[in-house]
This record gives structure tokens, sequence and C-alpha cells, in this order.
């Protein structure tokens, strides 16, 4: 009778089976992740990316006051050598909503959509724009009615700016820019509006903004929060705190849910 033969593979042990740990971070390790974590976000919101919250309703609907939005920085800013193609510049497009330095109050930040850009000729008629002859369809506009709109607004430039709120150095400056009825925007220029017509103070009231104060193209809403018209106009601090705990307490109720991450356009 034969002898089997005996195998020489050695059943494997669980212990074999088993995949070897991988080594435990060390605190240094972890330490290091989380710094390089912090650096790239703070190359992000220091060079690429801002937050900006929408103190006014002069873009309403669109942006509404209360509104928290990331601000693409680097589309509009001055082109660089070192950076070359990976930071790609640009120069805004005809309405195209922009965040920029307010010309005559630096300091504040305005967001405004791009009406006019260098060489075009603009008017308005009854609170229609006309660009380069050419009557605008502006589906993202609002109106108030008739009777309470601005003569002067409406139909700049043709109306004295006189005792409508308009800058003594724009109220000079404007015959300047005027030709056949209708204002040039200059080169390094943009002349900038806001959505809700009638209850915005924009390059009507002001002139026009020179290229330098642009500081980018708001992206999208990150955060939307319900806020009073007058909140932005608070500056004691009791007043702030106050709205700081409301805003705690009301969190859940009155964030505008449906408005988180929507694009700005």
């Amino acid at each position: 009778m034969a002898k089997s033969k005996q195998s020489n593979i050695k059943a494997a042990s669980p212990k074999d089976d088993a995949a070897p740990k991988p080594p435990e971070e060390t605190p240094l390790e972890f330490l290091a992740s989380l710094a390089s974590v912090l650096v790239t976000g703070l190359f992000i919101i220091t060079f690429i990316m801002q937050a900006f919250e929408i103190p006014s309703g002069s873009m309403q609907d669109g942006l509404k006051i209360g509104d928290h939005v990331f601000v693409n920085r680097v589309q509009f800013a001055p082109p660089s050598s070192w950076l070359g193609k990976l930071l790609p510049y640009r120069t805004p497009h005809r309405d195209e909503v922009a965040v920029f330095v307010h010309p005559v109050q630096p300091g504040i930040f305005l967001v405004k959509r791009i009406i006019g850009v260098p060489g075009d000729h603009l008017r308005l008629r009854d609170g229609t724009v006309y660009r380069n002859g050419e009557k605008l369809d502006e589906p993202f506009t609002k109106h108030m009615a008739a009777e309470e709109r601005s003569l002067y607004a409406n139909n700049f430039p043709s109306v004295p700016p006189e005792g409508y709120g308009v800058t003594h150095d724009w109220a000079m400056a404007q015959p300047e820019f005027i030709q056949g009825g209708e204002i040039v925007v200059p080169p390094g220029h943009y002349f900038a509006m806001g959505d809700n017509r009638d209850n915005s103070y924009d390059s009507r009231f002001w002139g026009f903004v020179p290229q330098e104060n642009l500081i980018g193209r708001p992206m999208f809403i990150y955060w939307s929060f319900e806020t009073p018209e007058d909140q932005y106009t608070h500056t004691a601090f009791t007043e702030r705190i106050g709205f700081l705990l409301h805003t705690v307490i009301h969190f859940f109720d009155q964030t505008r849910w449906s408005r988180t991450f929507k694009v700005v356009r």
C-alpha cells in the first residue's frame, strides 16, 4: 500500500493572515499635517477667494441683505508674470457682477453689475438702459412704481444732476464724458449699477469705477441669514453683540437654506 505524500505547505495561523498594522501617526506628524491644511486654507483665502457679506439691498433679488458670498479675487486682479497661466486674468465682462472698492469712499466695498466697459456709450430712458444704441433686456433688474422713481437716475445723463445726491466731483466731471446725450466710459474704467435700480447708489451718482479698484467676481452664496435692512447702519457695540446673539439663537430657523450654494449670475 503506497504511502501518501506529506504536504510541505504549512497551514497559516490566524496571526499570519492578519494585515500588518500601519504605523501610528506621531504628534509631530499630526501637527505637520494640520499646519499644511491651515497654510493651504490661508493661501486660498488670502490670494484666491475672500468672503464678503452683502450689506444693502441694491442688488436684490439676485443678492439679498445677509447673503454671504465667496469672491474670486484672482480673475480681475492685475496679471502677474510669476504665476503665468496658473491663475488666469481677464477684465470684467458686460453685465457681470463685481466687487470693488468704493471710488469715493476708500475702505468701503461695493457689489454691483458692470453695465459699461471702456468705450461703451450709455444712456437711460424711463429706466431702460441703452448701450451702444441697443436697448438692453435686463431680467435681473427690479424697479419701484413709476411715480417713486428718480427722474435723474432713470433718465441719465440727460437730466441735470443738481439736487439728486450726486457727488460734487462727478457732477462737475460729467460733461467731459457726455457725447450725443450719452455717457462714454473712458479707458481703464467701468460703469456699475445695482440691479435694484431705484434703490442703488451707483455710478450714476459717483462716477466710474477705476480698474485698480476691482476686487473680484462673486462666485456663490455659502450662507444666507435673514437680516434687517438697517442692520449694517448700527455701529454701537451693544447692537452688534445683540445681533450676534440673535444669529446664534435663530441660526436654524432664520437661515435661508434655499440660497445656500446658489451661484451668483
